[in-house]
């Protein structure tokens, strides 16, 4: 069961983001694999929900898996993610969904790099990324000592 006192209502969110972004997050949809924003980015800093702006992952902890989506081989904080069994489309997968907002993250495997093993694999549509220059003015300021 997820939390969602950080979920504004649909109408709030249909203003407040792209057409991509509600499908991917609110109608657990998936953006294209090598056309997103964050699947190559290689800047130090954070990822946040779109939807509650609660820490996701640390581009720290992301790798490039070859698929085309953001991959990280942890959470930052585990209390943001919900894992949930998803039977969809044939498959037995696990999804990710954000604690807070309740909303479609990606999925998570089992085949990624050591010491975890695991794969996140996000849509970036579902992420917000913020530098490390800007986690100060952003209000992330904690999490400035993962890159000193």
């Amino acid at each position: 069961m997820t939390d969602n006192h950080d979920k504004p209502a649909a109408e709030e969110l249909k203003k407040r983001l792209s057409p991509e972004q509600y499908h991917v997050t609110q109608e657990n949809g998936t953006e294209m694999a090598f056309r997103n924003a964050y699947w190559d980015n290689k800047a130090p800093g954070i990822y946040v929900d779109v939807v509650s702006g609660k820490p996701l992952f640390s581009s720290r902890d992301k790798f490039d898996s070859g698929t085309g989506w953001p991959s990280f081989s942890q959470a930052l904080d585990v209390a943001n993610v919900a894992l949930i069994q998803d039977r969809s489309h044939f498959m037995m997968r696990t999804e990710v969904r954000g604690t807070h907002s309740d909303s479609h993250l990606g999925h998570l495997f089992e085949d990624g790099p050591a010491p975890t093993g695991m794969r996140y694999c996000m849509n970036s549509a579902s992420l917000r990324f913020i530098a490390r220059e800007d986690l100060e003015q952003e209000g992330y300021g904690e999490y400035r000592k993962l890159f000193e």
